[in-house]
């Protein structure tokens, strides 16, 4: 992975308090990571972070969009990012030791020796997981501005289909609708 000298934070040389840093993240920050579900990434990360003796608090907020295919139509699809994580990074002796058992997600442990804390990792997660599992259009009918219509056409077909012949597994299970318990 090559070096990003902008990821790195010395948190050594910082007073206790906020600090923030904002990120610019376009389609090349991920070409170390190789391929992506997504393209076309114009995102903004703002890191509050919060110093104290011990620890420090890392709030990410995720903005921007990315483009993806819809898991529906097939169709390309702009996607707004809009998320909130907070990391909490402690500062320890074994810092390998408590990683490994440490079951919280959101807390990460660094050596006392450490003097920078390199971001990107964090970053590039975040991002992942701004995005949603399931990529759909937000029209329940397909019939938004970014929607297939020949995958349109096809679903309706396949719609109209199944609800003009009757399923032979569900036969019998509709006299037991309207019973009371």
């Amino acid at each position: 992975m090559s070096s990003r000298r902008e990821f790195e934070i010395a948190f050594v040389g910082l007073k206790p308090g906020v600090h923030e840093f904002n990120y610019e993240i376009t389609n090349s920050f991920f070409e170390d990571y190789g391929e992506q579900d997504f393209w076309d990434c114009n995102a903004t990360v703002k890191l509050l972070l919060e110093k104290t003796t011990g620890f420090m608090l890392l709030r990410f907020q995720v903005g921007g969009t990315v483009k993806v295919v819809c898991d529906r139509c097939n169709s390309n699809l702009p996607m707004n990012l809009f998320e909130d994580f907070t990391v909490t990074v402690k500062v320890v002796e074994n810092p390998e030791e408590m990683n490994e058992t440490e079951e919280d997600p959101d807390v990460y442990y660094i050596s006392r020796g450490e003097s920078h804390l390199n971001v990107a990792p964090m970053v590039y997660e975040f991002i992942n997981l701004s995005i949603p599992t399931q990529k759909e259009c937000e029209y329940e009918n397909m019939d938004g501005p970014y929607c297939n219509p020949a995958a349109r056409e096809v679903l309706n077909k396949m719609r109209q289909a199944g609800e003009e012949k009757d399923n032979p597994l569900w036969k019998g299970l509709d006299k037991f609708k309207n019973l009371e318990d």
